[in-house]
């Protein structure tokens, strides 16, 4: 008998759009300073340390507000509570063009980083519209609103040569107010909010819905997305400080090369959620952090020069990765990332069905928290080591240790699961090298016993 196929909510399909849009105007507030932070940087003699403070302060609000942004979400709507997120960040956006002194900056830098939080709202309430089935290509779609990041190395530049930086400020803060208000006035709310409301129950306790954080698996997903998503965001950010600085590109120029990694990156999170609902959301995690294990080695190696003694006197030369090869891997890395961006939501909803505020807003937390975190860490590898890669060095060994922990995590599960596993030789080629264990003496039988039939 053919399974009947569970089709989404009504209204599944505005709300999917809507949401995308507002996160992706939420998005592009929220990585405002990677090009403005460049202009401002210049304009008060920031260091690199400085800058990244000032670039990661939003994303440090964003990324701390998105387990309480989650919870509330289940407890009163996504629709409500992205509306005055989006507000609040858009208000302080506006307010960060009347700054002028560093530590005015970072405080407008602190109200503006809301626009991040908007996302575990956002999770919290997309897939309450569809099946367990088509949540990772749902979450896919919606997570594809990191795309504003390219909208804001791509424009940005421009409206901040023709018109100041306070100019690009003003306007991002006006287009969210404007995707708020339609996403607010356009979506419905979902299903189970409507149906809690229809039968006027009580939300669930706030304890309650905590207590899945207490599992390590949580905090392992949540390292997951330090590095897909946290390392996305530092690297939007940091991108065009990068190229100006090793490639010595204009700011424009530096813009629109690193919004080539922003900017497909969306449409990849979306491909990556469709793949993990059709061959698994492990095997995604795993091509997506080996992937990103090469690819942020070969970036890691700096730019060094060798002089060899040779036969007819010394031999100069130069390793150096050229700027179409960088902007290659830099791509080809942030697909994979994205993968693993969907891969990571797509375990979500599967295991934690009445818990996804919670510990999608503490999985986004520490994601966010990358995106915080990682700015800084490279300014100051750049302050100590003087070397331009350093930040991928971080970046490798960071990838590679969630590789190593997701594979004894798994091997762990599998022998939990299939404990014959366990008494197999290492290596198939070894099966029969190792000694046989002597056979135990039969028992002696009573002399009235009769045979047993084998069950």
């Amino acid at each position: 008998m053919a399974t009947a196929v569970k089709l989404p909510e009504r209204g599944a399909t505005g709300a999917l759009t809507l949401s995308t849009l507002a996160f992706g105007g939420a998005f592009a507030v929220w990585t405002i300073f990677s090009i403005i932070g460049v202009k401002i940087k210049k304009d008060l003699g920031l260091t690199d340390a400085e800058f990244g403070l000032l670039a990661g302060t939003p994303i440090l609000t964003g990324s701390l507000t998105r387990v309480g942004l989650g919870v509330l979400a289940d407890r009163f709507g996504g629709r409500l509570v992205n509306l005055v997120v989006l507000l609040a960040a858009a208000a302080s956006t506006f307010a960060l063009s009347y700054a002028h002194g560093y530590p005015q900056m970072l405080l407008a830098a602190l109200g503006l980083g809301l626009a991040g939080g908007s996302f575990a709202a956002g999770v919290a309430y997309v897939s309450k519209f569809f099946p367990k089935e088509r949540q990772g290509a749902a979450l896919g779609v919606y997570g594809a609103g990191n795309v504003g990041a390219a909208i804001t190395n791509f424009g940005a530049p421009f409206v901040m040569q023709a018109m100041g930086w306070q100019a690009v400020a003003r306007i991002w803060a006006v287009g969210l107010v404007v995707l708020a208000l339609l996403f607010f006035l356009g979506a419905e709310d979902e299903p189970t909010l409507a149906a809690r409301r229809a039968a006027k129950a009580k939300s669930p306790p706030m304890l309650a819905q905590f207590a899945p954080l207490k599992r390590l698996q949580v905090w392992r997903f949540s390292l997951y997305y330090f590095f897909n998503f946290g390392a996305f965001v530092a690297l939007a950010l940091w991108l065009p400080r990068y190229l100006v600085g090793v490639y010595h590109l204009d700011i424009k120029t530096a813009g629109m090369l690193a919004a080539a990694f922003s900017l497909p990156a969306a449409g990849f999170r979306i491909f990556g959620g469709w793949l993990s609902d059709r061959i698994g959301a492990r095997r995604v995690m795993y091509a997506a952090f080996i992937v990103a294990v090469a690819a942020t080695f070969l970036l890691s190696y700096p730019a060094t020069s060798y002089i060899v003694d040779g036969i007819k006197g010394p031999i100069a030369f130069r390793i150096a990765m050229p700027l179409p090869v960088f902007v290659g891997v830099l791509v080809s890395l942030a697909f994979f990332m994205s993968l693993g961006m969907a891969a990571v939501f797509k375990h979500i909803p599967v295991y934690y069905p009445n818990d996804i505020g919670a510990v999608g807003g503490v999985v986004g937390m520490v994601g966010g928290l990358g995106g915080f975190v990682l700015p800084i860490a490279f300014g100051v590898m750049n302050d100590v080591t003087h070397v331009w890669t350093s930040c991928f060095m971080l970046l490798f060994g960071l990838v590679a240790a969630a590789l190593t922990w997701m594979h004894f995590a798994v091997r762990m599960m599998e022998r939990a699961r299939t404990p014959e596993l366990a008494r197999l030789p290492e290596l198939p080629e070894m099966a029969g090298m190792q000694p046989a264990a002597p056979e135990p003496a039969p028992a002696a039988k009573p002399a009235n016993s009769q045979p047993i039939a084998a069950e």
